[in-house]
């Protein structure tokens, strides 16, 4: 038996939107998840091909999966990260936001005007990575911290995560150490954590001397933290490297990745590998 022609006009309507539908539906998955992976995987993000060969070289020393587990980040926080660098870190926190989180990327204005300039080559390729590739970046929002206040983004409360890497000696260095701790106690969320990774200085190193070096004893950052307001919630030795006597003639910068003393000594200190660090969690008191 033949259908009726309106009931055939009908069935072809409904599978034709059937059809748009399934292709809108398709294309937003595609937006959603870039380059294929499970938006809510660490392990996806940490594995993805928008991270390069060099920097996943860097894994063995930087643990990043165990690192951002041992911050409690999850996928649908509001994340600030500090000083990004290049963007080691950038590069896996921004696909694992994107779909259901925010990132904020906050710049560092150091008061010294020749530390400021030596920044200003890799914020522009910063820039440049994140407009190349909005897929990956594109919600990505990019900020300052300058003299202990945030700009670019709302800071006052409403974050869940603020993650630090290997800054501190900076700021000790320019001394904005208190006035950045308590911007960051100022943006976290009651119960929300500060992640703290930085080179580690033997107990008793002296200010000046971790200033120098960029070592910085545990002892220092936990009493600061705890006067802005912090709590200890944990410490971890994921990062920590027991071949490092950090006793070199470029503190830290004589090891990989920076090779401050260029050729001499180089396979030594390649065998060292990078920094012994510390990896701290704190937390804001409900």
């Amino acid at each position: 038996m033949t259908a009726h022609p309106t009931t055939m006009l009908r069935n072809v309507r409904y599978a034709f939107t059937t059809l748009v539908a399934l292709a809108a539906a398709l294309m937003l998955v595609a937006c959603a998840s870039p380059s294929g992976w499970d938006a809510n995987s660490l392990a996806a993000a940490v594995a993805g091909p928008q991270r390069g060969d060099a920097a996943k070289a860097r894994d063995v020393y930087r643990h990043p999966q165990a690192t951002l587990q041992f911050f409690e980040i999850a996928p649908t926080q509001t994340v600030l990260e500090i000083a990004p660098g290049g963007g080691w870190y950038t590069d896996i926190l921004a696909p694992y936001l994107r779909d259901h989180g925010t990132l904020y990327e906050a710049q560092y204005n150091s008061p010294s005007a020749s530390a400021a300039a030596e920044e200003q080559p890799g914020r522009a390729a910063f820039a440049r990575k994140l407009a190349a590739n909005p897929a990956i970046y594109g919600t990505v929002l990019v900020g300052t911290l300058q003299a202990g206040q945030f700009s670019g983004f709302p800071a006052n409360g409403n974050v869940d995560r603020v993650l630090t890497f290997r800054n501190i000696h900076n700021w000790i260095k320019d001394g904005q150490i208190d006035a950045n701790l308590q911007a960051f106690y100022r943006a976290l969320k009651p119960g929300g954590i500060l992640g703290v990774e930085e080179h580690r200085a033997a107990p008793a190193t002296s200010l000046q001397q971790m200033i120098d070096s960029g070592y910085v004893t545990e002892a220092y950052v936990i009493e600061h933290a705890r006067a802005a307001g912090f709590q200890l919630a944990g410490s971890s030795e994921i990062n920590s490297n027991p071949r490092d006597t950090k006793d070199y003639p470029h503190g830290v910068w004589s090891l990989p990745p920076t090779y401050e003393g260029g050729d001499v000594d180089r396979a030594r200190y390649a065998a060292i590998g990078e920094s012994d660090r510390m990896t701290l969690r704190f937390v804001k008191p409900q």
